[in-house]
């Protein structure tokens, strides 16, 4: 089968494997569509701290069930999205219910093979049978649940004035299901095309240039209260630092950005305003259905950020210029030829 594989940072080839044989409790997929995510990106990059090389990317991933090993119920033929984290079962995490940091956690595409791919096969449990959404649609959800999650860890209510920094694919999904929960949204970024779009496809509440001065524009923003939430999806250090300083007194932060380097703030400015500081890693079953739900009843959009597609054949001579700067990249989905 036709895969392509990260050999190396900035490096990536199209290799035949073997078509996987699925066995007991797995399921084979065949792959419809592939969502690129800031993952995947960053492993390209070589600025993803949990891989290694070479590796197949790709954790956002939908298609149809191929065939089956021993003692699988799932029917032969159903539209699936996977779940790309793996979980152990038996860590302290997971029997606290939450699977998303097991302890010792495989994600597709991370930390074994994911989905660039014809085929793949996986535990029954990774995959969820929906029907009446689209395979594009449904190798975004991922990306989306990662958003609500961070929602969730942040527990949103109609009272919070939410700052999402970063208005890519992660903060577009945590701006939306703010908007869900019912807060006031704010987005930043670096590019006002970005914070445009947000405001007309999402009617946000404000927005922030991210190369201004972002205290100033936040207390007009805010009446001088500041936001009571700020979710980071940037992976900059600079912005991650500057939360403590323009979050209100009690308010929350949620880390979703995964980055290598060290993250130091100022302790008084922390401590007075009793700062809850939370990390939000990857998202659980129940983001999932939320998300399903939400795009089948519209309250949630999925494809009106897709501003980029390509056939899997041609994802080789395309991947390159996806991620370089400026190439008005929000998110791309690679479909099987």
């Amino acid at each position: 089968m036709r895969t392509i594989v990260c050999v190396e940072p900035g490096v990536i080839e199209s290799k035949d494997f073997d078509k996987p044989v699925p066995q007991a409790g797995e399921v084979l997929v065949k792959i419809k569509s592939i969502g690129i995510c800031g993952t995947d990106i960053h492993a390209y990059g070589g600025n993803q701290p949990f891989f290694s090389y070479p590796r197949v990317l790709g954790h956002e991933l939908s298609g149809v069930v191929e065939s089956v090993g021993e003692g699988v119920n799932t029917p032969i033929g159903s539209p699936v999205y996977i779940i790309p984290y793996l979980n152990c079962g038996e860590c302290i995490a997971c029997r606290n219910n939450k699977p998303n940091c097991c302890s010792d956690i495989e994600v597709i595409g991370v930390h074994r093979d994911g989905g660039m791919c014809e085929y793949i096969s996986v535990p029954e449990s990774a995959v969820v049978v929906t029907e009446g959404v689209s395979f594009n649609d449904m190798a975004l959800i991922e990306c989306l649940a990662i958003g609500a999650h961070a929602v969730k860890r942040a527990q949103i209510t109609e009272n919070d004035t939410v700052l999402v920094l970063g208005a890519g694919p992660i903060g577009i999904g945590a701006l939306q299901f703010s908007k869900i929960a019912g807060a006031k949204v704010i987005a930043s970024d670096v590019m006002k095309e970005k914070l445009e779009f947000c405001v007309n496809e999402y009617g946000i509440d404000g927005t922030v240039d991210a190369l201004g001065d972002v205290t100033a524009q936040l207390k007009e923003l805010t009446n001088g209260e500041f936001p009571t939430v700020i979710i980071d999806c940037t992976g900059n250090v600079k912005a991650m630092e500057s939360t403590i300083g323009n979050l209100a007194h009690g308010g929350r932060i949620v880390f979703v950005s995964v980055i290598k380097s060290p993250i130091t703030f100022d302790d008084p400015e922390f401590h007075k305003r009793e700062t809850t500081l939370l990390g939000s890693r990857n998202a659980t079953l129940e983001d999932f259905e939320h998300v399903v739900q939400c795009l089948k009843d519209g309250r949630a959009k999925s494809g009106s950020f897709v501003t980029h597609t390509a056939k899997f054949s041609e994802l080789i001579a395309t991947f390159d210029d996806w991620v370089k700067p400026g190439s008005g990249v929000i998110k791309a989905v690679v479909e099987m030829d």
